[in-house]
Formats: C-alpha cells, structure tokens, sequence
C-alpha cells in the first residue's frame, strides 16, 4: 500500500538528495517536491512505482473486458467468418486484395 507523502521544497531535496532517496527507501513515503508552495513533482521508489503501473495496467484490462461485454450484450459483434468476410470486401474495394 502507498504511504502519505512527505512534502519538501525541490532546493530541500537539491541540498541532499541521497539523504532523501534512503529516507524514502526506509519510510516507503513518496516525496512531493514542491517550487514556490505549490507542487511540482512526486518521488517514489521503484517498487511503489511499479506497483502503480501494473494497477494501471489491471484497470485497463478490465475496462476493455467491460467494454467488450457491452459490445457483447448490445449485439455489437461478429464470428471470426462475418470478421474475415468483411475484410476482405473493404481491401477488394480499396484494391489490395
């Protein structure tokens, strides 16, 4: 699970980055770097990262399957021969067949 996340300015973080990079890699606290009180940027280690992509990942997947069962449910599709069929008329029309 992500943890909250530790605001400091980016000249906090340029004065001692290493320092700050362990920090994260012992809390787990994503670092939000902030430029005049506002913030500009977020750290966060590679595990938390990943973790974020492949969630990111998961929820697109679902989101097509979901789709796609709509698509099913409103009679939104085709065998693989009605598919086939197709084609091949759309690239005889267009003369690449």
């Amino acid at each position: 699970m992500l943890q909250p996340i530790d605001r400091l300015t980016l000249a906090e973080f340029e004065r001692s980055p290493t320092e700050l990079l362990e920090r994260l890699d012992d809390t787990g606290r994503a670092l939000a770097l902030t430029v005049s009180g506002r913030p500009r940027a977020i750290v966060l280690g590679v595990q938390d990262y990943e973790r974020l992509v492949e969630l990111a990942d998961r929820a697109e997947t679902i989101e097509s399957i979901r789709r796609g069962l709509e698509d099913v449910k409103a009679g939104r599709m085709m065998t693989l021969e009605e598919f086939d069929r197709a084609m091949r008329r759309r690239f005889e029309e267009r003369g690449d067949a």
